[in-house]
């Protein structure tokens, strides 16, 4: 522990698995005291009883009702807020245009979009009074499907560019009150990334694929399969004081792919 995040009052949404589990674990690890909204009911009960001194909202991130439950229950229990994380995610499973059906395509664009982009809208609308008051920081989750063909299907890579897009509108248009910046993860073992309710994919897990951990070594020059608590690790420097001049910007987690020959 060295303190990072000492006295810092942050909200972590889609909390319950995965990135955002881990990020949790992470800021309350650096000195943060870290409030969650998460949608899963299990998750929310496991939360509470392994960590009871984090507020655990239970809601929908895609609604408004549900982000704004979740910064008055974090400013009401610890006098405001200085991080919001956004860790909410589906995935499509490599779906590209020509297998998606034409009749599905727009249910799975507003499953896809709801989740992957208005929630990060949401939640930043709910939290922007207590972050603008406290000059404080946004991290949302982009992937390196927002940098990179092949490493999701059409609408997951089109929605991580929309985040991409989120990260840079918001860093320009909310500075100099509140930074905003993102993390670019490569794929991620030990994750609960499921796929499209409207595409059948809702009770297939990425984590389940076979050979998942061989597969994200080989993909990568530095031949590492990352997992959550490494990711965690970016967040906590983009919620920190070391960044305090960073805005607009992104940290990439992926294993080096960007130099892969």
């Amino acid at each position: 522990m060295s303190d990072w995040l000492a006295g810092k009052r942050a909200l972590v949404v889609g909390a319950g698995s995965g990135i955002g589990r881990a990020v949790v674990d992470a800021f309350i690890a650096e000195g943060a005291r870290v409030a969650v909204l998460e949608r899963d009911r299990d998750k929310c009960l496991a939360l509470a009883e392994e960590r009871p001194d984090v507020p655990v909202v239970e809601g929908d991130a895609t609604t408004q009702a549900a982000n704004e439950r979740a910064v008055a229950t974090t400013t009401e229990a610890f006098g405001g807020l200085d991080t919001l994380v956004s860790c909410v995610g589906v995935f499509d499973f490599y779906r590209g245009i020509g297998d998606i059906d034409a009749e599905a395509i727009d249910d799975a664009f507003d499953e896809m979009f709801s989740i992957n982009v208005k929630s990060h809208l949401h939640a930043v609308k709910a939290a922007l009074p207590a972050l603008r008051a406290s000059k404080g920081s946004v991290v949302l989750t982009e992937s390196t499907s927002a940098y990179y063909p092949g490493r999701g299907g059409v609408l997951y890579v089109a929605s991580k560019f929309a985040v991409r897009g989120l990260v840079t509108a918001m860093g320009h248009e909310l500075a100099p009150d509140v930074r905003v910046n993102g993390v670019a993860p490569g794929g991620t073992l030990s994750t609960d990334l499921r796929g499209l309710e409207s595409l059948g994919l809702g009770d297939r897990r990425l984590d389940d694929s076979p050979g998942r951990e061989e597969e994200l070594a080989g993909r990568n020059p530095l031949h590492v399969a990352m997992s959550g608590a490494d990711h965690s690790w970016s967040y906590v420097f983009l919620a920190s004081d070391r960044s305090r001049g960073v805005t607009g910007g992104v940290v990439h987690p992926d294993g080096g792919i960007a130099v892969k020959g």
